[in-house]
C-alpha cells in the first residue's frame, strides 16, 4: 500500500493516474479527513497503516502563480518547508521510505562549456547564450544533482516559493530512506490551469526563455519506476531530456492546435519584470543523466511536447469525460 499526500493537486493527480493505470493499491489521504500537517496525527496514521512508501506531492505554489506566495508567506512556508520536514521525521521514526516532490526552479541558468571549460551561466537570456544553444545545444549539460542550488534564500535573488523549495531539500537531506524528485514546469495533454501548455495559450504576452520541462505523467511514472527498481535513494532531476525555448513551444502549439489568436512576446526581461510579475522567475537547464542511468526511460522533451499537443484534450472535453467516469477503480481509497 502506498500513501499519497497532496493527491488533489496537479502533481498528486498525475501520481493517482499512474497508480491506477498500473493497478497499484494506494490511499490518497485528504486533509479534510486527517490534518497530516500535524506531526502526531501523521505519526499515528503511518504507524498504524504501515505503508510501503509515502509520496509527498503536497505543496503551495500560489494562485494563480508564484507571485501569490510573496503575499501568503506563512502558508507557503508551512506547506513547502515545514510539512516536508514533518513527513521526514515521521518516516524516519517509523522506518518508512518516502519520496518528496521538489522543484528544478532552485537553479538559474545552466552549466555550459565555454572556451573549453565548464562554467555556470546564470542568465540564459544573456546576449549570445541563446544563439550558442541554438547552434550547439550539446555544450549545455545542465545542472546535476551534485550542484548546489543557486536560486535560494542562501543564494538570491529568488522568489519566496523557490526559496522554500530549496530550504526543504536542505532540511530533508539525502542520508535516509528518501527520494527527492525534482519537477520542472509540468505539462501534458490535459487542458488544466497548472499545465504549461494551457498557460501559454492564456497569457496575453509571453516571456521567451529557455528551460528543461517535465511531462507530468512521465514524471510520476519515472518516480514510481525509481522505487520499483530499488534505485538508490537520493535526489533525481525528473525532466524530459533536452531543453526548449518558450517560442519553440508556441510554434508547436500554432502548428498543431491552430489557435485563433496571435501570440505576443515581452520585449525583454526588463519589461517583463516591470509590467508583468512581482517575484523573480528562473530559467534553467537540468541534467537527466542520473535518472537515465537508473534505467528509467524518458521521452525527449520535443517528443513529449509533440505527443501532448497531438492528444490535446480541451477543458470542455475533460469535463464531459469526468462526468462519464467514476473516481478510481476500487483500489484507491480517498480518506
Amino acid at each position: 500500500m502506498i500513501l499519497l499526500l497532496g493527491a488533489t493537486g496537479h502533481i498528486g493527480q498525475a501520481f493517482g493516474r499512474e497508480l491506477r493505470r498500473h493497478g497499484r493499491c494506494f490511499v490518497p489521504l485528504s486533509r479534510r479527513t486527517l490534518d497530516y500537517t500535524n506531526f502526531e496525527n501523521l505519526f499515528d496514521y503511518v504507524r498504524g497503516m504501515k505503508p510501503e512508501l509515502v509520496i509527498n506531492a503536497a505543496g503551495y505554489s500560489g494562485r494563480p502563480n508564484i507571485d501569490d506566495c510573496e503575499f501568503n508567506r506563512i502558508e507557503t512556508f508551512q506547506a513547502n518547508a515545514v510539512l516536508p520536514e514533518v513527513i521526514g521525521r515521521v518516516c524516519q521514526m517509523t522506518r518508512t521510505p518516502w519520496g518528496h516532490v521538489s522543484s528544478g526552479s532552485i537553479y538559474s541558468g545552466a552549466r555550459v562549456f565555454e572556451n573549453g571549460e565548464l562554467s555556470i551561466v546564470r542568465d540564459l537570456n544573456r546576449p549570445g547564450v541563446r544563439q550558442l544553444h541554438s547552434e550547439h545545444p550539446e555544450l549545455f549539460v545542465g545542472f546535476s544533482e551534485l550542484d548546489e542550488a543557486n536560486a535560494s534564500f542562501r543564494c538570491p535573488p529568488c522568489s519566496f516559493y523557490v526559496g522554500t523549495k530549496a530550504l526543504a531539500e536542505e532540511r530533508i537531506g539525502t542520508g535516509g530512506q528518501n527520494y527527492i524528485w525534482r519537477v520542472r514546469m509540468p505539462f501534458n495533454e490535459r487542458d488544466e490551469p497548472w499545465n504549461l501548455l494551457t498557460k501559454l495559450q492564456c497569457y496575453p504576452r509571453i516571456r521567451d526563455d529557455l528551460n528543461s520541462i517535465s511531462q507530468v505523467d512521465d514524471f510520476a511514472l519515472a518516480c514510481l519506476q525509481l522505487w520499483d527498481r530499488q534505485a538508490p535513494f537520493g535526489i533525481y532531476n525528473v525532466i524530459n531530456p533536452g531543453a526548449v525555448t518558450t517560442r519553440e513551444i508556441v510554434e508547436m502549439i500554432q502548428r498543431t492546435l491552430c489557435p485563433e489568436r496571435a501570440f505576443d512576446y515581452w520585449l525583454d526581461d526588463e519589461e517583463f519584470y516591470r509590467r508583468a510579475v512581482q517575484a523573480p522567475r528562473t530559467s534553467c537547464i537540468l541534467d537527466a543523466s542520473k535518472l537515465l542511468r537508473a534505467g528509467v526511460k524518458m521521452r525527449t522533451v520535443r517528443e513529449a511536447l509533440a505527443d501532448s499537443l497531438r492528444n490535446w484534450q480541451p477543458a470542455e472535453e475533460l469535463r464531459i469525460s469526468r462526468k462519464k467516469s467514476s473516481f478510481g477503480d476500487g483500489r484507491a481509497r480517498d480518506r
